[in-house]
């Protein structure tokens, strides 16, 4: 008797899983949101970043279907409503070099026609890296306000709205699922954060308030279009990194329970995102919000997950997404390391579906391409179900 083993498609493999079924095999999902879709191009990255030739999420769906990983493109596009587009701002040119262009934006509104009102700090763009973002420009030998700024050409226009969702989703087709972000996990994302958080905590209470009815509106307009998104992103990385969780529990968690509550409502997965320490963060959406899939599950020492135990403790109640070492193994390891850990992964998570395989953090640019293929491959194969 023959067998005829059904393969489905990325799409169709992950929307099993997100649904509590059982796919024909383990999908696998490697976070390679920038560096390695930046790479593929053969371009600078700022051609990417600064020029949009092309979009880093557009460069992301072929590097998606170039390594056929069944991609869960987490909000990497930005989709806005028609209000919340950020027009106060121009960029300019202040320093350009071989290997790095700095921009800093000035206020339209503020600014007269003798006099402009720059941002106090600049974005730096590389050849070879992701941008920089809020550096202090007296940190890298400029001066506060710019001495020759010139204007920038040759952007290209991207869409906007309603139209940048249908054209990613129309590109990303059979290859995954499509996110946007409407919610956060993290109001303190930096040391600074939390100084002034202890010192006008009412202020953050505040600002927590008004992210909560903001991500409302968005989600609400979301839910209004004709072409929806396949799920809604509601993270933030380092989320127990500047946050305790007692600060959490005050300022991210009611934004969680809110917006998951909702997706469940209008039946829409959602998703989390959050590098760093994620073991009670895990426990917490487990146990108090609707969250669907969590990542990225991160080991010690820059995590504090065990999958095995993860899928043990809440296996039933999130599709866990985990958790390859991206430096040991996926940047310094061999093709046959990467093969035993994603067994390992599978072995640990993927018994009774809910799994999917990915890893602990974003893939650093230098990772050897047949890493990230080994990875697809075992999945493929040995996460046959």
């Amino acid at each position: 008797m023959q067998f005829v083993v059904s393969k489905l498609s990325p799409r169709e493999r992950l929307r099993k899983v997100i649904e509590g079924g059982i796919p024909d095999c383990v999908p696998v999902a490697p976070d390679i949101s920038n560096m390695i879709p930046a790479k593929l191009t053969g371009k600078p990255f700022w051609q990417l970043y600064l020029y949009k030739d092309p979009t880093i999420y557009m460069a992301y769906i072929d590097a998606a279907k170039y390594f056929d990983i069944d991609s869960l493109l987490d909000g990497y596009a930005p989709v806005f409503m028609p209000n919340e587009e950020d027009d106060q701002w121009e960029e300019m040119i202040v320093y350009e070099n071989d290997d790095r262009i700095v921009t800093q934006r000035y206020n339209l509104f503020e600014s007269t026609i003798h006099k402009k009102v720059w941002e106090e700090t600049v974005k730096v763009y590389y050849r070879s890296d992701p941008p920089t973002h809020r550096v202090n420009p007296e940190s890298i030998g400029l001066s506060k306000v710019p001495v020759s700024p010139r204007r920038i050409h040759g952007i290209k226009k991207e869409a906007k709205g309603s139209d940048l969702l249908k054209q990613v989703k129309q590109k990303m087709g059979e290859q995954g699922y499509v996110g946007v972000f409407c919610g956060t996990s993290a109001l303190l994302g930096n040391p600074a954060d939390i100084y002034e958080y202890y010192d006008n905590p009412e202020k953050y209470r505040i600002l927590r308030d008004e992210k909560l009815q903001q991500f409302t509106r968005r989600f609400h307009w979301f839910m209004s279009l004709e072409e929806k998104p396949d799920f809604i992103c509601t993270g933030a990385s380092g989320t127990l990194v500047f946050q305790t969780p007692e600060i959490f529990r005050e300022l991210g968690l009611p934004i969680v329970k809110h917006i998951t509550r909702l997706c469940k409502e209008h039946n829409i997965p959602s998703h989390l995102h959050s590098c760093g320490p994620e073991k009670e963060l895990v426990r917490i959406c487990a146990e108090e919000t609707d969250l669907t899939v969590i990542d990225p599950l991160e080991i010690p020492p820059m995590g504090d997950c065990n999958l095995a135990e993860i899928k043990k403790l809440y296996g039933k109640r999130l599709v866990l997404k985990g958790n390859l070492h991206t430096t040991d193994v996926m940047l310094h390891g061999t093709t046959k390391d990467v093969i035993e850990a994603s067994k390992r992964a599978i072995d640990e998570a993927a018994e009774g579906g809910g799994f999917i395989l990915s890893t602990g953090d974003q893939c650093g640019r230098d990772t050897p391409y047949e890493n990230i293929h080994a990875m697809v491959e075992t999945a493929r194969t040995y996460g046959r179900y």
